[in-house]
């Protein structure tokens, strides 16, 4: 897999988001025209995207914001048994710290902390144009 796309209303607010999560800005860029059109199946695409690279280099997310056409809303608390992709997951050492760093950004947990067996910590929050982010932290 090479990454993962989220559309966002707030571009810099979901770089500054998926920063204090420990992802690295890869690169921005504005992309349009007729190839982009042809690739999304939309018509007179004007967006701007940002690559965040994961820490260990094996994992992107794609963050877009649409200026035209406008995005679609959709529903930012839907739950976790909601039908299509719904979180991405991402390993962390200290999962209060990055709680910590989140919650400036709005992300708040969406149940509670939880231990899993004895391998690993585990907590839902709400992430950029409300995807659900899991946080997983190994027990040594």
């Amino acid at each position: 897999m090479d990454n993962v796309a989220i559309v966002v209303d707030d571009l810099a607010a979901a770089i500054a988001f998926f920063v204090d999560l420990g992802l690295e800005l890869e690169g921005e860029a504005t992309v349009e025209g007729s190839a982009v059109d042809r690739l999304v199946g939309l018509e007179g695409v004007r967006s701007d995207i940002a690559m965040m690279r994961t820490p260990d280099g094996h994992g992107r997310v794609e963050l877009t914001k649409y200026h035209t056409p406008t995005s679609q809303d959709g529903d930012p608390h839907a739950p976790a048994n909601t039908l299509g992709a719904h979180r991405i997951m991402f390993a962390v050492d200290n999962i209060d710290d990055i709680l910590d760093r989140l919650r400036p950004h709005g992300a708040e947990l969406i149940g509670e902390l939880v231990q899993y067996e004895n391998s690993y910590r585990l907590g839902y929050l709400r992430g950029p144009a409300g995807i659900l982010v899991a946080l997983a932290e190994q027990v040594q």
